[in-house]
């Protein structure tokens, strides 16, 4: 039998609820255990799982202690999981993004005792997107410390549940709200900026790959957002990581592909919502070479994220 050797950077712990304080509309979902994960990751050679928060509970808004309350005890719990489960789970920590003076504290405390892999950013919060002058101060953090940025989409207050009934908002402002948040770290000059933070977007970055010529020409055609991208827009995506979550499949990946080099691809499941066999064989149709597979599966990963290199 082979050696589990992939690395999912997108899956999600949903534990109990009085830690979630909601539930994530899907049955079973809320009542999440790292026994679940460890066997849908055995039966895949998925040897460690970057655990992360699903939505917005680190967040709350009006209440600072709450909110910093809540991240701390997220973070604690997903360090359990790592520490009683070694070299299975690793970390992206939650922050109170609302506050930043306190999403500083967190990221310190994150980092440098729990030892987390890197930071958790949803897409916006608040309708504050990610390169919104508001992060700066945290981004400035980030940048000097060279952290992984590990993102994931939410929609905005405006666009919540705003479809058909039964069709939730991951189905299509998810993947827009990548885009959003892409669009505006580029024409704040956040991109730029802070060139040493590693983010990773979720779900082959969204719908972006698909409308790119319209980040690519409005530069020409407004010299005010020029002088945000001074290296070229494409430069600044082709430094981005795209996880493979929900988009392990020819069509996403002939899009992302055609845009940044397979270097820039990590393996990610959206484990409990789908599973890893989805993505193992999703990408095995996609007809990339062996060595870029494993590069995809595990070889990123261990790159950008050094302490799962063994």
């Amino acid at each position: 039998m082979a050696i589990p050797h992939r690395i999912d950077v997108h899956h999600h712990p949903t534990p109990a609820k009085e830690l979630a304080e909601r539930t994530i509309g899907q049955p079973g979902i809320a009542n999440w255990t790292p026994e679940q994960s460890i066997e849908d990751m055995d039966k895949n050679g998925v040897a460690t799982a970057l655990l992360s928060l699903p939505h917005r509970a680190a967040a709350w808004r009006g209440d600072r202690m709450k909110a910093s309350n809540k991240a701390r005890a997220w973070n604690e719990f997903m360090t359990r999981q790592a520490n009683d489960h070694p070299g299975r789970f690793g970390v992206f920590a939650a922050v109170p993004i609302l506050d930043i003076e306190s999403s500083l504290r967190e990221t310190e405390y994150a980092l440098d005792t729990l030892k987390a892999d890197g930071i958790n950013l949803m897409t916006n919060i608040g309708d504050k997107w990610l390169g919104d002058p508001h992060y700066f101060p945290l981004f400035e953090e980030l940048n000097r410390r060279k952290v992984v940025v590990y993102t994931h989409p939410i929609s905005p207050d405006c666009m919540q549940n705003t479809m058909l009934p039964g069709v939730d908002d991951s189905m299509i402002e998810f993947c827009a709200d990548t885009t959003r948040a892409i669009g505006c770290l580029l024409f704040s000059g956040a991109a730029d900026r802070f060139k040493d933070i590693r983010f990773i977007f979720s779900h082959a970055g969204g719908t972006m790959p698909f409308i790119v010529e319209r980040f690519t020409r409005r530069p020409l055609v407004d010299e005010s957002l020029a002088a945000f991208v001074p290296d070229g827009v494409l430069a600044y995506l082709k430094r981005f990581y795209y996880d493979t979550a929900q988009a392990s499949h020819v069509h996403a990946m002939s899009s992302i592909t055609k845009l940044v080099a397979v270097t820039q691809l990590v393996f990610g499941t959206d484990f409990p919502f789908r599973n890893a066999e989805d993505h193992v064989n999703g990408l095995k149709a996609c007809g990339f070479s062996a060595d870029d597979l494993r590069a995809i599966e595990c070889g990123n990963a261990q790159r950008l994220l050094p302490r799962w290199r063994n």
